[in-house]
C-alpha cells in the first residue's frame, strides 16, 4: 500500500459539487503542488485555487487534509471539493496522476481502511450497500451495521464457541475424569441457542433483502386483464404497449417505481395461457421465471369477464407459490361479471388500472413497511449468509461427538465454526478473496 491513489468519489454528471479523493504517503505533497500552498493544516477547510500540471488555473475549490491515522483509510487523505460536472473533477484527477498518484481500483479506499484496521468487513460491506440501498428501512439497517451490531454478534458468538472449546480442551487434559453434567448441559444449551439465532437471522435476511436490493413485484394474469395498463398507471407514463388484442405483451418489462419509502422493481409479464406460437411460448416461460424470482406476486383478474380455465391456471400458480401474494380484481369501473368466490381463500382488492389503483399501492406499502419493521439482525450479502450457514452446520456436526465424549472431534468442528464466523468480520482469507470482494464496490469508495 505504498502507492498514493486518487479517484473521483462522486457520481458522474452535472452537480453543484464533485469530490476528488487522494490517499497515501504522497497525498499532502500532491495537494501542495496542485494548490501552490506551502502548508495545509489538517482538519481545516481551505478555500484554494487549483492548478494543473502546466500551472494553469483549474478551479477554486475547498481542500481538506486528514492526517493519518485519523482518516477514513488510516493514511494521509486529501479531498478536493470542486464545482460539479465532468471536466473540472477529471482535470484534478489527471493532475494528481501527473504528480505521482495512480488511479484507484474499485473499492480500494475501503480496502485500505480495512487493512489499516479502521473498519472490519461487516462495516465495509455496509458502506457499499448503503450507497445502493432501495429503501429508508434498508438505510437504517445498514446504519446499525456501520455502528457494529453485526460485528458484536460475531464477536459474542465466537466468544461462546471459544469457551466451549476451552471446556473441551480442559476435559481432554483430564480424560480420566467424568465431565460434569451441568457443564455438558450448559454447552449444549449455548450451542442450540446459537443455532436458533442463526436460523432466525438467515430467515429474516432472505425476507428483507428487498429493503436493500429493491423488492421485485411481478404482475401476473391471463392475457388482456390489464397488466400493462396497470404498469403504465403506476409509472404515470405509457411504458408498455396496450391494446385489446390478447397476447400483446410478449416479453417481461421491468421498471423501478417508488412506493412509500421503498424503491421497487415492477415487472410486467406476458399473459399466462396455452401459447399459440413460439414467441408467445417464450414470453410465457419468462413470465413463470419472473414469478420464481419475485418477492411479491400481484395476481390480476378481469372483473368485467367471467372466471374461466385460464384464471384457474393463475390460481394454481398462486397455490404452489410461497411468495407474498396480492390478488387484485381489475376493471372495477366496468360492469362486474367476475365471481370472487372462485378465488377461494385469497383476500382480494378492487382496482381500476386506468382510474384508481390506490388500494394496491396502499397494500404494497403496508407489506413493505411490515417487512422493514422486523428488528432482527440482518445479513446483507450472500457471503455473510453462506458464512453463518457454514458455522451452523459445523455446530450441528459438533453435537454428536460431544454427546459421545469424542472431544477432539467436537473441538475440531467448533474451530471450523469459529473460522466461518470470523470470515464475516476479520477473515483469514487470501488477498485474492479480498480483491474480489472490494472489487464489487463503486470507484472512489
Amino acid at each position: 500500500m505504498s502507492s498514493t491513489i486518487v479517484a473521483i468519489a462522486t457520481a458522474s454528471g452535472v452537480s453543484s459539487i464533485s469530490i476528488v479523493r487522494v490517499s497515501g504517503t504522497n497525498a499532502l505533497a500532491i495537494a501542495k503542488k496542485i494548490t501552490h500552498k506551502d502548508t495545509i493544516e489538517p482538519r481545516f477547510v481551505h478555500l484554494s485555487s487549483l492548478y494543473n500540471y502546466d500551472n494553469q488555473l483549474i478551479d477554486q475549490a475547498v481542500v481538506i487534509y486528514f492526517l493519518n491515522p485519523k482518516s477514513f483509510t488510516g493514511e494521509d487523505v486529501v479531498e478536493f471539493q470542486c464545482h460539479g460536472g465532468v471536466i473540472v473533477a477529471q482535470e484534478i484527477l489527471e493532475t494528481a496522476i501527473s504528480h505521482g498518484a495512480r488511479l484507484a481500483q474499485r473499492g480500494e479506499f475501503s480496502k485500505r481502511a480495512f487493512l489499516n484496521g479502521k473498519i472490519d468487513l461487516t462495516k465495509a460491506e455496509a458502506i457499499a450497500k448503503l450507497i445502493e440501498t432501495k429503501s429508508v428501512d434498508g438505510a437504517k439497517i445498514l446504519a446499525k451495521q456501520l455502528k457494529g451490531n453485526l460485528g458484536e454478534f460475531i464477536d459474542e458468538s465466537r466468544e461462546a464457541l471459544l469457551r466451549a472449546i476451552a471446556y473441551s480442551e480442559v476435559m481432554i487434559d483430564y480424560a480420566d475424569e467424568e465431565m460434569p453434567d451441568d457443564i455438558l448441559g450448559n454447552i449444549l444449551e449455548q450451542l442450540d441457542s446459537l443455532i436458533e439465532k442463526i436460523e432466525r437471522i438467515v430467515d429474516s435476511s432472505h425476507r428483507r433483502k428487498g429493503l436493500i436490493e429493491g423488492f421485485r413485484v411481478a404482475i401476473i394474469g391471463k392475457p388482456n386483464v390489464g397488466k400493462s395498463s396497470l404498469l403504465n398507471g403506476l409509472l404515470s407514463y405509457d411504458r408498455a404497449i396496450v391494446s385489446e388484442i390478447a397476447g400483446t405483451t410478449r416479453d417481461t418489462i421491468e421498471e423501478q417505481i417508488r412506493i412509500g419509502s421503498h424503491i421497487i422493481r415492477l415487472i410486467d409479464t406476458a399473459g399466462i395461457r396455452e401459447a399459440s406460437d413460439t414467441i408467445e411460448k417464450i414470453g410465457v416461460e419468462r413470465s413463470l421465471e419472473s414469478i420464481v424470482d419475485a418477492d411479491v406476486i400481484v395476481a390480476l383478474f378481469d372483473g368485467s369477464s367471467l372466471f374461466d380455465s385460464e384464471d384457474e391456471k393463475i390460481i394454481e400458480i398462486l397455490d404452489s407459490s410461497e411468495k407474498h401474494i396480492i390478488v387484485a380484481v381489475n376493471k372495477s369501473d366496468l360492469y362486474q361479471k367476475f365471481d370472487k368466490e372462485n378465488l377461494r381463500e385469497y383476500d382480494t382488492i378492487e382496482v381500476s388500472a386506468t382510474h384508481d389503483f390506490r388500494h394496491l399501492t396502499d397494500k404494497l406499502k403496508s407489506l413493505f413497511d411490515e417487512i422493514g419493521s422486523d428488528e432482527e439482525l440482518m445479513l446483507i450479502s450472500t457471503r455473510q449468509i453462506d458464512a453463518v450457514q457454514r458455522a451452523k452446520q459445523a455446530i450441528l456436526d459438533a453435537r454428536e461427538p460431544l454427546l459421545n465424549g469424542e472431544l477432539e472431534f467436537f473441538s475440531y468442528h467448533l474451530q471450523e465454526a469459529v473460522l466461518a464466523l470470523g470470515s464475516i468480520s476479520k477473515p483469514y482469507d487470501s488477498d485474492e478473496i479480498l480483491d474480489k470482494m472490494f472489487g464489487e464496490f463503486c470507484l472512489g469508495k
